[in-house]
């Protein structure tokens, strides 16, 4: 008793001992008036008094009285209260730690009910959120499906400011760590990807995740917006971030002192905020060019808020996810980190397919389908009443004309098998649907013309919509932009459903001019900094001029023109004169032929050039991309032969140009065609296995052939090694950064065995190891034109060291090698030192990051003390220690060739690296 007397006693005397920093630390009373009323340490009586005293400072001073008043087991338990609510009481945490506080067996027993503001908001955004992000509605289906079904995890590549690629990220929690930041002053983490690769889903994701407590972080408070709310404000509209936060998110229930969002405003890295579609923007930037909002109480329009808070001039401290369209490039000091999704893995594929498709005839095909464009995952999930999948989707225009079928299908009767075997089916349904299908092809294509995505009842009726048509799928409601104007507020499905629905209309009107079907062609030539694709290699958009219109990016401009081509396609010619004038039809398809043609004359003209020794090098502008995507899906060989005719350079780069597998079709579509020997670089892209199958057709004429870093696996290799030793003109093999195994490597030898003008083989960051290393030296052995290899990253081991130094020894032509972090060893390194004495043709030669020590050292003096001719020897990262060090400095005056030795990063302190200060040639950084 006396022991827990004089720990009560303890409580009693911190609370007046700490009484200053009670009053001034203590802002929320609502929690610990509660709890002790409950408890009944306090009456009703009591708790009167103290709310109705005249300031905060003073109710902390009555509620400390009146506890103390109550005996030590009421000041302990007061204390658990700060103890047990965490959030709500923060600023008191640090109080607590330095006092010792544990609470006692006794008052632990006394139930402690979180009623401050603080969580009960917290918990009723958890219930809210997790309510709006359990489901899911896609393409096809007539219910919504759990989010938990459906979700599958796409692929996460971390980039640093430069655009170099940082790897995968392996879960959803890394977006929001601290792994992988490029900048910690920033505040936005960055996602990006192409339309439909799936961003607003993995946001979906990462919401519910938080509100179940899923997500590793400290963020009590989570606020969601869509980019594209911003577009619908006034201009003269002023609101409050208060006003922003609660009306358009959840509002703080029982909070009469704002203490919710003073706690905001305090507290900032308890906020995480989600934005999508930073593209969709419909307003220009510079209307807003003015000073920074930096006071949270002070009333602006909502762009100039979210502009500040991205910034953050608002909130500063605060988490923020913000996804966009790729080719809207962010300013570097205001990202922490840049994520690019790249769409399913194999693996994630079949997952995705297994669980939505049990027939295997439906697998099969959807599986071809998502090869090609891992993109439409999001919208190809079709459980609609059994709706069949055709034979062969080919294109996007097919893809969504199958989508708009099986809406139209929703409001008549299921068909059946006779009318299903019926090749006129289709066509019978766009017919039987075309008033609601026109209505809403003229409401998407008036969203495009006056820049918005929103649409009220009034526009629908004006368009000729009924309220039994928007029952279809077409649209859905967006409440949350509900307003006394505008009662509902309908937006498409998806961005991209309304471009194709946009196309549709330029073809079917017949009132206006025939060739309004080339508007967005023109818009989108003469803007061609919005239309760029990759990542801030070629524009960076924070440069616009001021003036330049709308959203920041116009690709669904782009996929307007796409569709346009694809309706307007000779394939499509039949179902489309069910639907609209032939003659007319006639008319339109001539227009576009002219146009494509000219267009791309013109472009091919306009593209920068440069002269090297193997000829013309022409780096394509994302545009490009476009345009042969245009001209696939007119599916005019017609256009593809005079495109690849007008196609002068002999090396085409389209490096970083988030090419998907798909989009090999289109460009094989064209390069077939081609006469002229052709280098093409496609590095940092993802056309994964389906994409070189694609290619088979062009490998024929391909001298160069740069696939690095696109999610390759030994199936690719096997396409590629059938090809190119069958034409033997490859020059140049990058493989560098994919997934090819040893297998894959004794595919590579055979291609470096059978084709006599191969001099360049870059195959860094594979999964080698000593097997694989062996196929490939053996190969290089026998090769007189192989000139430089590339193996960095692989785990060739010392037995694939024994093997390149064999191949190494007398070898006639290799000039430049990387053995680089293959878990090489003194053993292995001293076998390459001893081949290479008799090398008199390798220059640079690269062992960074290996496991050489000491032990190696002689024999690599031996090696330079030879002066075979080499000139460049990197040793970086390794494990030599001043005495080995020392012995390839004393045999460097006997080389007359060598010009460095690099031996940053081992076994030296700075002290011992002073002692080589003379000799220049030995690099310490």
């Amino acid at each position: 008793m006396g022991q827990v007397g004089e720990e009560q006693l303890l409580c009693r005397s911190l609370l007046t001992y700490h009484r200053e920093v009670l009053v001034s630390k203590l802002r929320s009373i609502q929690c610990v008036l509660d709890n002790l009323l409950s408890s009944e340490f306090l009456c009703e009586e009591e708790v009167e008094v103290v709310q109705h005293t005249d300031t905060k400072p003073n109710q902390v001073r009555k509620i400390l009285e009146l506890v103390q008043c109550k005996g030590e087991q009421a000041c302990d338990y007061f204390i658990y209260i700060l103890y047990t609510v965490r959030d709500a009481y923060i600023d008191l945490q640090p109080w607590l730690k330095e006092i010792h506080y544990e609470p006692t067996k006794d008052v632990s027993a006394i139930k402690v009910e979180n009623t401050d503001p603080i969580s009960r908001y917290s918990d009723k955004q958890r219930r809210e959120i997790g309510r709006d992000t359990s489901f899911i509605m896609s393409y096809g289906q007539r219910e919504e499906t759990r989010l938990e079904d459906l979700y599958t995890e796409t692929q996460m590549e971390l980039f640093n400011d430069t655009n170099e690629s940082l790897g995968f990220l392996d879960t959803l929690d890394q977006l929001i760590t601290d792994h992988a930041v490029f900048n910690p002053q920033g505040e936005i983490i960055y996602v990006v990807g192409d339309a439909g690769v799936g961003k607003s889903i993995l946001l979906q994701k990462l919401q519910n995740m938080w509100s179940k407590k899923q997500l590793v972080t400290d963020a009590i408070f989570l606020f969601k917006f869509r980019c594209r709310m911003f577009s619908t404000f006034k201009d003269s509209e002023q609101i409050s971030l208060r006003d922003l936060l609660f009306k358009y998110n959840c509002y703080p229930d029982l909070d009469p002192d704002n203490e919710v969002f003073d706690y905001i405003v305090r507290f900032p890295h308890k906020v995480l905020f989600t934005f999508d579609g930073y593209d969709e923007i419909q307003d220009d930037l510079q209307r807003y060019n003015v000073p920074d909002l930096s006071s949270p109480d002070e009333k602006a329009h909502p762009f100039q808020l979210l502009i500040s808070l991205l910034a953050g001039k608002l909130l500063q401290g605060s988490q923020k996810v913000l996804t966009s369209r790729t080719g809207i490039e962010m300013q570097h000091k205001i990202v922490r980190k840049k994520v690019i999704l790249r769409g399913f893995s194999p693996s994630h594929l079949k997952t995705y397919i297994r669980l939505h498709f049990k027939d295997q005839d439906q697998k099969e095909r959807v599986e071809i389908q998502l090869e090609a464009s891992p993109h439409l995952f999001t919208h190809l999930h079709i459980m609609h009443d059994g709706f069949e999948l055709p034979e062969s989707c080919i294109t996007m225009t097919d893809i969504f004309l199958l989508l708009c079928e099986m809406f139209l299908t929703r409001s008549a009767p299921p068909p059946s098998s006779i009318q299903r075997k019926n090749v006129l089916c289709a066509s019978e349904t766009f017919k039987s649907g075309l008033k609601p299908l026109s209505g809403f092809a003229k409401l998407a294509l008036q969203g495009f013309d006056k820049g918005t995505f929103y649409f009220s009842q009034d526009d629908l009726r004006a368009c000729g919509l009924t309220e039994e048509d928007e029952a279809l799928g077409f649209l859905r409601t967006v409440s949350e932009y509900e307003n006394a104007e505008h009662p509902a507020t309908f937006e498409f499905l998806h961005l991209t459903l309304q471009s194709f629905l946009a196309a549709f209309w330029l073809v079917l009107d017949e009132e206006a001019p025939s060739n309004s079907i080339l508007k967005f062609f023109a818009e989108c030539s003469r803007n061609k900094k919005s239309s760029c694709l990759p990542c801030g290699f070629f524009y960076n958009l924070s440069s616009k001029p001021s003036g330049t219109k709308a959203s920041q990016t116009n690709d669904h401009l782009q996929f307007t023109n796409l569709f346009l081509c694809g309706l307007l396609s000779k394939q499509k010619t039949s179902f489309m004169e069910h639907l609209a004038s032939p003659k007319m039809l006639k008319k339109k398809q001539a227009l576009l032929k002219s146009y494509l043609s000219t267009s791309v004359k013109s472009h091919l003209h306009g593209l920068p050039v440069h002269e090297l020794n193997e000829g013309k090098k022409v780096h394509v502008l994302p545009n490009f991309l476009w345009m042969l995507r245009c001209i696939y899906e007119t599916g005019s060989k017609e256009i593809a032969r005079m495109t690849a005719k007008g196609i002068t350079a002999r090396f085409i780069k389209l490096g970083y140009c988030n090419v998907y597998s798909g989009d090999c079709t289109a460009l094989n579509f064209v390069f077939q065609h081609r006469r002229k020997l052709l280098g093409l670089d496609m590095d940092n892209n993802n056309i994964s296995d389906y994409g070189v199958k694609q290619l088979r057709p062009s490998l024929s004429k391909m001298t160069i052939v740069r696939f690095c870093v696109n999610n390759l696996s030994d199936s690719s290799v096997e396409v590629l090694a059938e090809e190119l030793c069958k034409y033997k003109v490859v020059e140049v093999l990058g493989l560098y950064n994919n997934c090819i195994t040893d297998a894959g490597a004794k595919l590579v030898a055979k291609i470096i065995e059978h084709c006599p003008k191969l001099q360049t083989v870059k195959l860094g960051k594979n999964k080698i190891t000593p097997v694989g290393g062996k196929y490939l030296a053996n190969a290089i052995q026998k090769s007189t034109s192989i000139f430089e290899v590339g193996m960095w990253g692989n785990t060739i081991g010392d037995e694939g060291a024994f093997a390149f130094a064999e191949a190494l020894r007398h070898h006639p032509s290799l000039t430049n090698l990387s053995l680089s972090a293959n878990c090489i060893t003194s053993e292995g390194g001293k076998s390459l030192a001893s081949a290479l004495k008799d090398n008199t043709t390798l220059r640079i030669f690269w062992l960074v990051q290996n496991d050489l020590s000491d032990e190696c050292a002689p024999h690599l003096a031996e090696l330079i003390r030879a002066n075979t001719g080499l000139t460049h020897l990197w040793l970086i990262n390794n494990k030599f220690t001043v005495e080995g060090i020392r012995k390839l400095s004393e045999a460097l005056p006997e080389n007359e060739h060598l010009k460095e030795i690099c031996v940053k990063g081992n076994l030296l302190s700075p002290a011992e690296e002073e002692q080589f200060v003379e000799e220049k040639r030995m690099l310490f950084h």
